[in-house]
């Protein structure tokens, strides 16, 4: 009797690592529409910019997945301004709009929309990453 063993641990490492970026690739883009819907939902359109410019990276060499934007006033409707942002101003300030008009305020509430587009869909992110894992 003669038992030969074949080593296919590099073709399933190969395989695995393929599923795994399939599966961060869904995940991103769920995640991604799942943010643009928050800034809708919140009423954060006023240009559009904001939404459109939400998109998503997968990063292979960690294996990772970043959702978000590089529009610059984007953390404030996500983390709020002035009072109502940890450490941020406690006194009102004066701002002059486009028109000339002025205005006095305390800040901005956090209206998050990336934290939610994550942490309130974790089932779905695991039912996404086991079904790529599976196939």
């Amino acid at each position: 009797m003669k038992v030969e063993f074949t080593d296919n641990s590099e073709e399933f490492i190969k395989a695995m690592r393929e599923a795994a970026i399939r599966a961060l690739e869904k995940c991103g883009l769920f995640g991604e529409s799942q943010a643009k819907t928050n800034i809708t939902n919140n009423g954060l359109v006023d240009t559009g910019t904001l939404r459109n410019s939400i998109t998503h990276q997968v990063q292979s060499d960690e294996l990772a997945v970043y959702i978000g934007t590089n529009v610059e006033y984007a953390p404030y409707p996500e983390l709020g301004t002035g009072k109502y942002y940890a450490g941020g101003r406690k006194t009102a300030w004066t701002y002059q709009d486009a028109h000339g008009n002025w205005h006095i305020t305390n800040g901005q509430r956090a209206q998050p929309y990336l934290k939610p587009a994550v942490a309130d869909h974790v089932g779905t992110y695991r039912n996404i990453i086991e079904s790529e894992m599976k196939g």
